[in-house]
Parts: C-alpha cells; sequence; structure tokens
C-alpha cells in the first residue's frame, strides 16, 4: 500500500507551488531574458568612475560627459556633435571602445532631455562594423520612413528594416526608461523592447552585418544613458578606432 506520509508530503508541496504568486513567476519572466541567462555577462557600467568615459569612443568627444543626476552618474549627450557622416544616418554616437559582440543582450537605462515632439529620439547601435556600416535601433515618439525603426547603413543613406513596429514610445522629458536589445546570429533576428520587456516594440530579421560593435546615442538629440549591462557569448577584440581621424 502506498505510504500515508510520502503521500501527504506530496500534496503538501503541490499546494506550495500552486500558490506561489503568479505576480512572482510572471515579473521573473518579463524582467529576465533567456538570453541573458545562458549568455555570461561581458561588460557592465554604471558610469560612477570618473575615467568611465575611456572606454568610449565618440563622434565628437566634446558633446559627451559623465553627469551627475539625482539617481546617480550617467553618460550624457550634451550638445549636438560636429560630425558629418558619408551616408545620412545618425550624428550622435558613443561606441564602446576595442570590442565587438555576436549574440548578445544588452540593457540600459535611457532617458530624453529634450522636450517631446514627433522625431525625439534616442539611438542604440550595434553590428557596428565601421561608419559606413552598421544597425541602428531609432526609438521615436511617432514612427514614419525614417523614425522609430530598426535601420541597417550599408555604403549607402539608413534604410528601415523592422517587419514589426508600434505606433511610437513615450520618452517625456527627463524621464527614464528601460530599454533592451535582443540579436542572435543564428536566426538572424533583432528584437527591440522599451520598458515593457515582455513584448518587443520592434522586429527585424537581417543577417547582412555579422558580430561588431555597441553604442549608445541619437540622431540629434540630447539624452543621457546608465546602468549598462551587455550579456553576450563572446567578446571580440577589435583593433584601430570606430571612428579614425577622432581623438
Amino acid at each position: 500500500m502506498p505510504n500515508p506520509i510520502a503521500i501527504f508530503l506530496l500534496l503538501i508541496s503541490q499546494l506550495a507551488v500552486e500558490q506561489q504568486p503568479a505576480s512572482t513567476t510572471r515579473s521573473h519572466q518579463r524582467d529576465v531574458s533567456p538570453e541573458a541567462v545562458m549568455h555570461p555577462l561581458q561588460f557592465q557600467t554604471d558610469f560612477s568612475k570618473p575615467d568611465a568615459i575611456k572606454n568610449w569612443e565618440f563622434t565628437d568627444p566634446s558633446a559627451w560627459r559623465i553627469a551627475k543626476t539625482p539617481e546617480g552618474s550617467a553618460l550624457e549627450l550634451s550638445g549636438k556633435s560636429n560630425y558629418s557622416p558619408k551616408y545620412r544616418s545618425p550624428l550622435n554616437i558613443a561606441m564602446i571602445a576595442g570590442q565587438s559582440f555576436g549574440d548578445f543582450v544588452m540593457e540600459v537605462e535611457a532617458q530624453s532631455t529634450v522636450k517631446p515632439y514627433g522625431h525625439q529620439d534616442l539611438c542604440f547601435f550595434f553590428g557596428f562594423q565601421s561608419p559606413e556600416r552598421f544597425y541602428y535601433a531609432h526609438l521615436a515618439v511617432k514612427p514614419d520612413p525614417h523614425a522609430h525603426n530598426i535601420f541597417l547603413v550599408k555604403d549607402a543613406p539608413r534604410l528601415a528594416i523592422a517587419k514589426k513596429t508600434t505606433g511610437g514610445v513615450t520618452w517625456k522629458e527627463n524621464a527614464w526608461h528601460k530599454v533592451r536589445i535582443e540579436r542572435k546570429l543564428s536566426e538572424d533576428s533583432i528584437k527591440v523592447f522599451f520598458d515593457d520587456m515582455s513584448q518587443p516594440v520592434m522586429v527585424a530579421v537581417d543577417k547582412t552585418h555579422g558580430a561588431g560593435g555597441i553604442g549608445l546615442g541619437s540622431f540629434d538629440d540630447k539624452g543621457r544613458f546608465r546602468n549598462l549591462k551587455i550579456w553576450a557569448r563572446e567578446v571580440i577584440g577589435k583593433e584601430g578606432p570606430w571612428f579614425p581621424g577622432k581623438k
């Protein structure tokens, strides 16, 4: 006959699982990416160290600084860059120096510091191989052919490639938001999340560029970034600057 004590203990354990708050499970699924769990944490900064900016390269260093905010330190895009790209693409770019990534998950908190308008934006760069070849996610208030999309730059002006987008995002002014980008080369997939980590606001399938650099910025606005983390399968070293001729 079955052991009554064993049956009792089994019933108690099942009841405990069933009574676990559903919100805890949903929160875990919303805030933790499966890809992030699979990959080791390869890069992390909260920009609290005074020399944190030394790990970055810029289209115009004079437009960037480490800023102190009520919530802590941040990398701030405080002015417009003196930069003219060969092809129509963002002007204000900060790239992690000397590192490229293939499969990755990037999470960062971002804040627009300009008043809301249709093209109010911040940009997130990846697969960056040169100033003429890269991807970027342009998160803006309203979509159009040149805003709120995933863009490809390949020896030509930027081209929108997302097969799924939304009606825009709400940056407000001086409000922090969480952004996540997931890239899986084996599936040619790119996913972009904004605040709600359960559903992407943009999805693209493209294999034009492989591994490349990761960066932050804006097309022509201002903003701040903090608490950057990158989980990746590996880090690929890079010799030489992203922007030749820039100090």
